[in-house]
């Protein structure tokens, strides 16, 4: 027995059942005041933090060490967009 193959793309249809994402506020920030070239200087400094968190998280494959840089990641992108925004 087989199925039938529909048409076209519009004959399906996908439905989300599931409850809105509710928009939550930034947990990080620049604070305002703060030069924006200082905050990029901070935020290259974590960077570097982060790719020894991947080296050595990858060479000892320690799922910590990469759990942590994934989030310090997140953070440091963040940061940057907040830069960014800032300088305008």
């Amino acid at each position: 027995m087989s199925k039938p193959i529909p048409d076209s793309p519009s004959a399906l249809s996908i439905t989300n059942t599931s409850k809105p994402i509710e928009r939550q506020p930034p947990l990080f920030r620049l604070t305002p005041g703060i030069p924006p070239e200082l905050a990029h200087e901070h935020v290259s400094i974590l960077l570097g933090y982060i790719t020894h968190l991947i080296h050595q998280g990858d060479a000892d494959d320690d799922h910590k060490l990469l759990g942590a840089a994934g989030y310090l990641s997140e953070l440091a992108n963040t940061l940057m967009n907040d830069i960014e925004v800032r300088a305008g």
